[in-house]
């Protein structure tokens, strides 16, 4: 028998693919989450009903191993290796030095662009994780490591993990993928921005009596509070970041597309060794010429 060489990956091959291990360590990180952030919304009001500041050093340590959690279950599904973890590491350096040149000036952050094409190009099991990382080392670069981190790197990674959750991932190319991506960046960023507020609104108890959450009220009605809480505090904010997302996907998009599915396919995640039949002997041949 002879072997063949890797065969040719697949077109948008994805180095991180969802299995049955992956999706149950997604799911578990996804719930931590929405209880981290909407737990006060349920609590009632006579309960210990503190400061948020003080969930955040909790929430980060269990966060971190169950990012963990959710590479091992990766590998155990897919065969995660080096190269899937070193196009990990590019991309989320990449993103944490876009993220500084925006400074935060109203809302306009260049990183969520990149997050949504990545996501496209890599899949959802690979977009949670790079949100994720990428969120967390963006922080230490800038310093602003406090007790939002948690809470923003779970927000970036269901950002970056919708991306990859997008239809048409091999068969949509051209304008109609640049409009759904673009369409989708800029829900995505309104809805990071809303997710986050969420996590700072609950501070303002009694502060503000139109806008401000009361502990105990009817969910409606603390919901309709939280929406105006963010029209009056960050329209404009998440406006600038979706505008800027829809630019930057419309101009730099195809590129950056064409970039991520070409380092892929050099990269083939998808290759398995082939073996065939050799008419001359029984034995293992290694890529000799007939």
């Amino acid at each position: 028998m002879s072997r063949t060489g890797p065969a040719s990956p697949k077109a948008g091959g994805r180095p991180i693919r969802l299995g049955p291990r992956s999706v149950a360590a997604l799911l578990l990180v996804s719930l931590v989450g929405v209880a981290a952030f909407g737990w006060p919304l349920l609590a009632d009001p006579s309960s210990a009903l503190v400061s948020r500041s003080l969930d955040a050093p909790w929430l980060l340590a269990a966060l971190l191993p169950l990012l963990v959690a959710v590479v091992l279950a990766t590998i155990a599904d897919s065969g995660l290796d080096a190269k899937a973890v070193a196009m990990l590491g590019v991309l989320a350096a990449v993103g944490a030095a876009l993220r500084p040149l925006g400074a935060g000036t109203a809302g306009l952050e260049p990183m969520f662009f990149l997050m949504v094409l990545s996501g496209r190009v890599l899949g959802p099991g690979f977009g949670f994780v790079l949100g994720s990382v990428t969120m967390f080392a963006s922080a230490l670069l800038t310093g602003g490591v406090g007790p939002w981190l948690p809470f923003q790197m779970l927000s970036m990674g269901w950002f970056t993990l919708g991306a990859g959750l997008l239809p048409g991932g091999r068969v949509l190319r051209g304008r109609g993928e640049l409009a759904l991506l673009a369409g989708y960046g800029a829900v995505a960023a309104f809805a990071y921005g809303m997710v986050m507020n969420l996590q700072g609104w609950v501070l303002l108890q009694g502060v503000g009596s139109g806008i401000s959450f009361r502990p105990g009220d009817p969910l409606t009605e603390n919901l309709l509070r939280f929406l105006a809480y963010c029209a009056a505090t960050s329209l404009g904010w998440d406006l600038g970041r979706a505008v800027l997302t829809v630019v930057l996907v419309a101009t730099v998009g195809p590129a950056v597309l064409r970039a991520l599915r070409r380092a892929t396919r050099r990269a083939a995640f998808d290759a398995r060794p082939a073996f065939q039949a050799d008419g001359h002997d029984g034995h293992m041949d290694g890529d000799k010429s007939p």
